[in-house]
């Protein structure tokens, strides 16, 4: 019926619209951390450290999940969707900031500010999707063992991940054109280091009633409901390790969801954090700064977060690179052999 009712007023706007502005914004400016020139080349050297480690750290991850069979699992499935989410999430806003700081411009066309808006919430919101269906993929582990390769059969899984795609484009496309429908003045300044949704809003000059309703709407459909769900989840796998009755096996199921449980605290506590803070501090630019907690601190983390807290990930690690250094040796003996040439050799190299 909510829905019903956005609908409504959406189509109500639309109908009685106030003539627009006519001033065209071709560009907008981000403003970024700071404006000192001495700083800048820190700024570059800091993000392009952190973006470097976030895209290999969680293709390393991808890589392992994919290659390795014990790691063909519901949990790990989700997890490879996670960490392509994230690659993407950070790809969205930390290159152009990194192209910015090394050509000293702080211009973004408009096409490019609505379109990093577009990409940034589909893969803000699809995280915090991923994120919720991995806590239910634990609690179905925990709560329900017997019936867990059943419940979370491959179908389930990608219908879970194909239905969380289908929402967040759903969504972000909604978002991105009450956007289009926003006329700007000749405040073009935008205190942030990439296009972010409210700002942007708040430089408007036409009526933004429609647009904000729409956004606090999806930031507490797409935001609390997941967040409601993921504590139900973790409420059900407390009381059921409580319940186990040796320490042993309290011991193994806790692990299997600690790794999970603090990469949603910290992606959650940023996040939220940062909208509190935003709030308080209307426009300024440290929330530019806290930002950089959820949208490329948390990214940067999950990788090392499932690497060091998770023995599937450590041992896939160390099965990889150990047939990594033992392939070497034996490609390279082939290469030699003088029989082995052409499509043979390339035969062998492949079954290796």
């Amino acid at each position: 019926m909510s829905f019903k009712i956005l609908l409504f007023l959406f189509f109500l706007r639309f109908n009685h619209m106030e003539p627009r502005n006519n001033t065209q914004i071709s560009e907008f400016l981000l403003l970024g951390f700071s404006e000192e020139p001495e700083l800048q080349p820190l700024i570059f050297g800091l993000f392009l450290s952190m973006y470097l480690i976030t895209v290999f750290g969680n293709l390393l991850i991808i890589l392992l999940v994919s290659s390795d069979s014990h790691l063909h699992t519901p949990m790990y499935f989700f997890l490879s969707n996670l960490s392509f989410v994230d690659i993407c999430f950070t790809s969205t806003t930390i290159p152009k900031m990194l192209w910015n700081i090394k050509t000293q411009s702080k211009v973004i066309t408009y096409e490019g500010c609505i379109t990093q808006i577009y990409f940034f919430i589909l893969s803000g919101v699809l995280d915090i999707f991923l994120l919720t269906v991995m806590a239910y993929d634990r609690f179905v582990a925990i709560c329900h063992p017997l019936y867990y390769t059943v419940i979370m059969n491959p179908r389930l899984c990608v219908l879970l991940v194909l239905v969380s795609w289908i929402v967040c484009i759903l969504n972000s496309l909604l978002q991105s054109l009450m956007l289009l429908q926003l006329s700007f003045c000749t405040d073009v300044k935008i205190p942030h280091f990439f296009c972010d949704l409210s700002q942007m809003i708040q430089l408007a000059c036409s009526d933004t009633f429609l647009s904000n309703m729409v956004m606090y709407f999806a930031s507490v459909l797409w935001g609390g409901g997941p967040l409601a769900g993921i504590l139900y989840s973790y409420s059900k796998i407390v009381s059921s390790i409580h319940g186990i009755s040796s320490s042993q096996g309290k011991y193994k199921a806790f692990p299997t969801c600690a790794s999970h449980l603090l990469i949603v605290s910290l992606f959650f506590c940023t996040s939220l954090g940062v909208y509190l803070s935003s709030a308080a501090t209307h426009g300024s630019q440290s929330s530019a700064t806290a930002s950089v907690m959820y949208t490329v601190v948390t990214p940067m983390l999950n990788p090392f977060i499932y690497s060091l807290r998770n023995k599937d990930i450590k041992g896939a690690m160390k099965r990889f690179f150990v047939m990594e250094s033992l392939k070497r040796p034996i490609v390279q003996g082939l290469e030699r052999c003088p029989w082995l040439k052409g499509s043979k050799l390339q035969s062998l190299v492949v079954i290796l």
